[in-house]
């Protein structure tokens, strides 16, 4: 489709009722409206799409992730959390959700509350700096948002409180705690204590640059077999109005929930809201609202009506934690995905989910986590409910261990580019940047421009020229190569080519305001070629077929074939003219019967590589299978294998080969 043709759609499409229609319709975008706004009428890609949220968390009670063990140095700890970050942006993530109040207890010098004992070993023992500070910066400098983590009512992983250090709040208030199941707690009843964890929160959003509140599945304690929780004194004194304990008791979480959302908001209304309830509000058994499953009820036993949180909008975002795999009979993914759908369906609260990657791979799971592909399932399945913006991972060092491959399999399936954050609110679009170089150097392509009123930027590029920036080509992250806070950015994967580049602004809150006039680079005259299924340079056998089903084929058509176990692969050759660096792309149609695990074999120097590429998404574009040495000559230098044991048709279309 011609840009012109598009542009045209996008008018007919704004001038239905209710459309608001751009400043300008013009061919370059850059003085019209909004990216959002234009790119209405664009067909997009769902592997590729434009705002997905991407965190993982952070946790340190215990030592899990971060801090590793206590006692480090100020140095090897801070060096301990940049690799978490980096881990981060490696694995295309624009979140983390870190745990700064794990145990009533902070991770900053807070006049409520004492230090981590996760930090030095000691409760109330200074680390020798400010971490949260330290943290807020360093995620800032990456531009991934921090959303610090707190931990409402527990105080201890023990129930002995001459453990506490003698400053902390639960030994000056005895009357604030109960020990229920070998842990202390504070009550959730008692007004007093309410107040106060509110309170230690909110001198963290009021000192810090957070970008979000985040609390956790722990309301009132999980149940202990055998034991009550110790609040009858407070329901006698507080719970008058409510025919059970339990009624009053959810009213207390209630409360909290409410109360801080209107606290952090009236503070700070950029910072989000967000919890990550346990998976299971009720099941429809008990309730005719809940879910087709048969686990434990969060509503009845923990006393957490997140469904009433999300209808009543107190949080921004929900992240309910939906820890069991597809097809598990007592909660089944897909069935709790879809239910949180049709709860967050009609409100202003975004729907995340909280992902079980401690399960991939992991000893005494059930068989179906032993399946590479079973985490990259679930973000296939969200994809059929538009209310799920994205997904957190517990816990970040499941997300590094990537055990089976589980991670990198996700990865390569769903995270193939940057995304931008899912935009809150309704704050207006910031002005548009203005490019003013582009240089190509050792590194890549170095950006700079002007820009005002913007937290972030967005850097896009196209190949070649353009006469004018087509608005599709901003519709989805096919074209987006990073985020920044800063005014400069180095296309580190620039290849010989001749690019356009195009910046746009973002607010705090991820509105998305137009896109600058397009900069153009030439090329460095560097080989690069393409081999298309159709040429002389492409050879396969007689299994091998032909097909232009698909739109998203390049050129003709494409080849098709079923899996088998002997290799037969598609090959294509190509002469390369000198040994070195050389990135391999390559292109397919992508459908859901296609292959979930396609190997692609390259030609490299020292022996040859396979790479599987999940070809039920991410078609219709470049997809990079990575760098390799390759020997001089002309030869096959890639094919595209049978051998693969899952099932769907393996395809074989195009593959570009660029020196470095």
């Amino acid at each position: 489709m011609t840009t012109l043709l598009r542009i045209i759609l996008v008018a007919l499409t704004l001038a239905l009722p209710g459309a608001v229609a751009p400043a300008a319709a013009t061919a370059d975008v850059s003085a019209s409206a909004p990216v959002s706004a234009v790119s209405a009428a664009c067909a997009t890609e769902p592997a590729t799409p434009k705002r997905q949220l991407r965190a993982m968390w952070i946790s340190s009670v215990a030592n899990i992730d971060w801090p590793s063990r206590t006692g480090l140095s100020v140095a090897a700890q801070q060096a301990e959390f940049r690799s978490w970050l980096d881990l981060a942006v490696q694995r295309r993530m624009n979140a983390v959700v870190v745990q700064v109040r794990p145990t009533a207890d902070a991770f900053w010098p807070s006049p409520y509350e004492p230090w981590s004992q996760w930090l030095t070993g000691t409760q109330g023992a200074d680390p020798g700096y400010d971490p949260l500070a330290f943290m807020v910066a360093e995620a800032h400098a990456r531009n991934l948002e921090l959303h610090a983590w707190f931990n409402p009512y527990r105080i201890a992983n023990h129930d002995d409180p001459t453990k506490l250090v003698a400053s902390h709040p639960a030994r000056q208030h005895p009357d604030w705690r109960f020990a229920y199941g070998g842990k202390l707690y504070y009550n959730p009843g008692i007004p007093e204590v309410r107040a106060f964890i509110e309170d230690a929160i909110m001198d963290a959003v009021t000192r810090y640059d957070l970008d979000g509140v985040h609390l956790d599945d722990y309301f009132y304690p999980y149940p202990v077999s055998g034991e009550s929780i110790p609040d009858s004194a407070a329901y006698s004194r507080y719970g008058g109005g409510f025919a059970t304990v339990g009624d009053w008791r959810r009213d207390n979480v209630n409360q909290l929930v409410r109360e801080m959302d209107q606290r952090i908001h009236a503070a700070k209304p950029w910072v989000a809201f967000g919890i990550s309830p346990f998976g299971i509000w009720r099941n429809a058994a008990t309730d005719p609202l809940g879910s087709r499953t048969s686990g434990l009820q969060s509503y009845d036993a923990i006393y957490a009506d997140s469904r009433l949180w999300v209808k009543q909008g107190w949080v921004d975002y929900l992240a309910p934690q939906i820890y069991w795999h597809i097809g598990y009979s007592a909660a089944d993914y897909d069935v709790l995905t879809a239910w949180w759908a049709e709860v967050a369906r009609g409100t202003d609260v975004q729907l995340a989910v909280g992902q079980a990657a401690y399960r991939a791979g992991a000893s005494g799971q059930d068989a179906a986590w032993q399946d590479p592909a079973e985490l990259s399932d679930h973000l296939m399945a969200n994809r059929k409910y538009p209310e799920v913006v994205g997904d957190i991972f517990f816990s970040a060092k499941d997300v590094k261990a990537d055990r089976i491959g589980s991670f990198s399999a996700l990865a390569a399936a769903h995270y193939t580019k940057p995304a931008l954050l899912p935009a809150r609110g309704t704050a207006s679009a910031p002005a548009v940047p203005s490019i003013t170089s582009a240089t190509r150097g050792s590194g890549g392509v170095a950006l700079a421009w002007q820009g005002t009123g913007a937290t972030s930027y967005a850097v896009y590029r196209v190949d070649g020229s353009p006469p004018s920036a087509d608005p599709c080509f901003f519709a989805d992250a096919r074209n987006l190569v990073g985020t920044t806070r800063k005014a400069t950015f180095t296309d580190s994967t620039a290849g010989g080519g001749a690019y356009t580049y195009y910046v746009t602004a973002l607010t705090r809150t991820h509105q998305e305001g137009a896109p600058s006039s397009g900069t153009t680079v030439a090329g460095t005259g560097t080989f690069s070629v393409v081999v298309d299924n159709a040429d002389p340079a492409f050879t396969a056998g007689s299994s091998w077929g032909t097909s232009a089903y698909s739109a998203q084929r390049h050129g003709a058509d494409y080849r098709f074939a079923s899996p088998v176990s002997a290799s037969d692969p598609a090959w294509f050759r190509a002469s390369i003219p000198t040994s070195g660096s050389y990135q391999v792309e390559v292109w397919y149609p992508a459908d859901p019967g296609y292959n979930s695990a396609t190997p692609y074999i390259v030609v490299a120097s020292g022996g040859n590589r396979t790479v599987t590429v999940d070809q039920r998404t991410g078609g219709g574009q470049w997809r990079s299978l990575g760098t390799f040495t390759l020997a001089a000559g002309t030869y096959n230098v890639v094919g595209v294998s049978r051998w693969t044991s899952t099932t769907g048709y393996v395809i074989a279309d195009a593959v570009r080969i660029t020196q470095l």
